[in-house]
């Protein structure tokens, strides 16, 4: 697949995290099969509508009416966290972040706060000071609220801050809340359209200038 350089200038860059810094597909679905079966629900439609979701409104859509919604969704975040030392990091990933200043970035993320933390941890991913989570928004993603959050924390008009996302939902919130988005894996949709796509950090770069200014260098993939 052909490969270009892409250089951009932020203030701010913000993370998702399952499928954009960590790999933790088969944990995933291997709890929200466990919820298929629980409720005689379609695995496969199940797992085609959870990703980047959070789980209490995953739960909440696809539970049947009566469900206990907080005892499901805690079920799923303890068997995630039991299992979170089996994350992976995207390649790249962990050298990456850590070239970055620790007020320059964020985790924004659909995990809830302790399952965020396990998952980075056994991904070996240094966190940022700033985790936006499931918990600190009224509306999940695809709402563009946890990007806009985190970016009012940083100090950082939208614009000045670019998303990595790679999750239909989450691609949404990042242009939603006005900014830049890199699209990281294979997700394609009317959504990914234009936007500059990465496989891996393996060759991501990343400079701060005197006044805080990011300089990030990128080998996007083109879609031809």
């Amino acid at each position: 697949m052909p490969a270009d350089t892409l250089t951009l200038t932020a203030r701010a860059l913000l993370f998702d995290m399952d499928g954009t810094l960590v790999d933790s597909t088969e944990v995933v679905e291997a709890a929200w099969r466990g919820m298929a079966r629980r409720f005689d629900l379609d695995a496969e439609e199940l797992l085609a509508a959870v990703h980047g979701i959070r789980a209490e409104d995953s739960v909440r859509r696809w539970a049947p009416p009566g469900t206990d919604i907080a005892s499901v969704v805690a079920e799923l975040s303890a068997y995630e966290i039991d299992h979170a030392p089996s994350t992976l990091a995207v390649p790249g990933a962990v050298a990456f972040l850590e070239s970055l200043p620790l007020t320059a970035h964020a985790l924004v993320t659909s995990a809830t706060l302790p399952l965020a933390v396990a998952r980075m941890a056994g991904a070996g991913i240094r966190l940022p000071q700033l985790v936006v989570t499931a918990e600190d928004v009224p509306r999940g993603k695809p709402a563009p609220d946890v990007y806009l959050l985190a970016a009012k924390t940083l100090g950082v008009a939208p614009e000045d801050a670019v998303v990595f996302e790679d999750a239909e939902a989450g691609i949404q919130a990042g242009l939603a809340a006005g900014m830049r988005v890199v699209v990281v894996g294979g997700h394609r949709s009317a959504a990914t359209e234009g936007l500059p796509r990465i496989t891996s950090y393996e060759t991501a770069a990343a400079e701060a200038d005197d006044d805080g200014a990011l300089r990030v260098t990128l080998r996007i993939e083109s879609d031809s």
